[in-house]
């Protein structure tokens, strides 16, 4: 299989390697974790670019990209530790592209593929652990349209967002919705998270709302999958960072007068950091190439993909840590940081263990048939 990118996807990754580099360096990313996680200014230059509008259609002013141009952002994305969730912009031009009605489609793709509006996607609660077709958020017929009524958890940058897209139960049928943050009966409380992007709680009182779908679980499973390969490519890149991060201080610290590159147990250890990294990297690819496959086929690969990515992410991050001694856990350094950061992606969009059990259940399921 032939994996060579083409040169349109090679100048869209130096145009996002060159934006991160000279635009978006630890010193302002620091400021913007301090100013609270998010950056109006930091997310406009990044719509500038046109990534907001990546897999939007041309026809609403979208760049109609596919999966893999979005790994190869994420991926790049992932070596600044970018605050602001694009991948979430991602989402809602494919879902709100993919399943809402033409009215909905032209009032807000435009929005969104220019970054006037940040729509983010709000489906979790706490007694679903992960499990999309839990919800008990409740969806009423009302005069102009649907009111819903529902708590939503961890909601990406959930008090500065613009709108929220929102599954909830219609007449005993999971549908989703698109809610605005300024409309009625919505409250958010936003904080800080442990890799310092922001979130919030998203309460909704007989809030207004428009139908993007009725198949909400399709929609939501697809919406979610891609979150999947957004964040496999985005930890990709955090890995690469942290490994060239790493390899820098071994060829830089010096003990009993020599680099401890030099010491072949430390090298041992930064060779499986590689390993670890490159297997990281092949699940990637194969997420994105089956981002277009068949619904079942498409969730069984994500579900592989994030089991890997979450084991990879978690020893690349302890390995850092632990190559660099103490101050590896300094805020003032900033390996520390993409350690947090791996961390918190391990949690994003399904635990290691909850992909492990998707696996497995897949596999029975595979086993069933064919006994």
């Amino acid at each position: 299989m032939d994996f060579d990118f083409s040169d349109d996807q090679e100048q869209l990754r130096d145009a996002v390697r060159k934006w991160v580099d000279k635009g978006y360096s630890f010193e302002r990313r620091s400021a913007t974790v301090k100013a609270g996680g998010f950056s109006r200014d930091a997310f406009g230059e990044i719509a500038e670019l046109g990534l907001c509008g990546l897999y939007i259609p041309e026809a609403h002013d979208g760049m109609g990209m596919g999966p893999v141009e979005g790994m190869v952002v994420m991926e790049e994305l992932g070596r600044g530790m970018v605050l602001e969730p694009i991948a979430q912009s991602l989402i809602a031009g494919a879902v709100l592209a993919g399943y809402a009605p033409d009215a909905v489609k032209s009032a807000w793709l435009p929005k969104v593929a220019s970054g006037e509006a940040l729509v983010v996607l709000a489906y979790q609660e706490r007694a679903a652990r992960y499990r999309l077709e839990v919800c008990e958020a409740k969806a009423t017929p009302a005069p102009a349209g649907y009111a819903l009524t529902a708590t939503k958890s961890i909601v990406p940058t959930g008090d500065v967002a613009d709108a929220f897209m929102v599954p909830a139960m219609l007449n005993g049928k999971l549908a989703l919705f698109l809610v605005e943050r300024a409309a009625a009966g919505v409250t958010t409380r936003g904080y800080g998270t442990q890799d310092g992007s922001r979130a919030a709680e998203l309460t909704l009182d007989n809030a207004p709302a428009t139908l993007i779908t009725l198949d909400g679980l399709t929609a939501l499973e697809h919406a979610v999958d891609i979150g999947i390969a957004a964040t496999c490519a985005e930890a990709v890149g955090v890995m690469d960072k942290t490994m060239a991060i790493t390899a820098e201080y071994l060829n830089t610290r010096k003990q009993f007068g020599v680099v401890i590159s030099s010491f072949q147990a430390l090298r041992h250890r930064a060779a499986d950091m590689k390993m670890q990294l490159e297997l990281a990297r092949s699940m990637s690819y194969y997420a994105s190439l089956k981002l277009n496959a068949p619904a079942p086929e498409r969730r069984a690969a994500m579900a592989r993909a994030k089991y890997q990515l979450g084991n990879s992410m978690r020893f690349v991050g302890q390995q850092a840590v632990q190559l660099h001694g103490g101050i590896g856990v300094t805020d003032e350094y900033i390996v520390s940081h993409y350690f947090k950061k791996l961390t918190q992606m391990e949690m994003t969009f399904g635990d290691t263990l909850h992909h492990l059990g998707e696996v497995s259940s897949r596999m029975q399921d595979t086993a069933g048939v064919f006994a």
